[in-house]
């Protein structure tokens, strides 16, 4: 028979561990079955904001108005950009223009 508190350790490391990654991992956004996980994003100024190709296609991420650009993102790349003016950055996959998202960066 397990003890009581053994049986209190492990939900309770699970729950620690996935309270830190969702912190660590909010300013990812993931690119996977043809589509930005999550679509929407806010984000405070001065923020870094990483995309992440985990399809086995490649994909960009592109800006509508031109604010930034990434080249094509095999599967594993990543792409960064930093967003310092707040606004609202919609932005889409130019190879696949159905794949969306949208960047709003508020001020600090």
């Amino acid at each position: 028979m397990h003890s009581l508190k053994h049986a209190f350790a492990y939900p309770l490391a699970m729950l620690l561990f996935v309270a830190s990654a969702s912190a660590a991992d909010s300013n990812t956004i993931i690119i996977k079955k043809f589509m930005f996980n999550p679509m929407d994003v806010t984000v405070a100024a001065g923020t870094d904001v990483t995309w992440e190709n985990q399809d086995g296609e490649p994909h960009t991420v592109v800006s509508l108005t031109n604010d930034f650009r990434s080249q094509a993102l095999d599967e594993k790349d990543k792409f960064t950009h930093r967003f310092d003016k707040p606004g609202t950055y919609k932005y889409l996959c130019s190879i696949h223009p159905k794949m969306v998202g949208t960047i709003t960066v508020v001020a600090k």
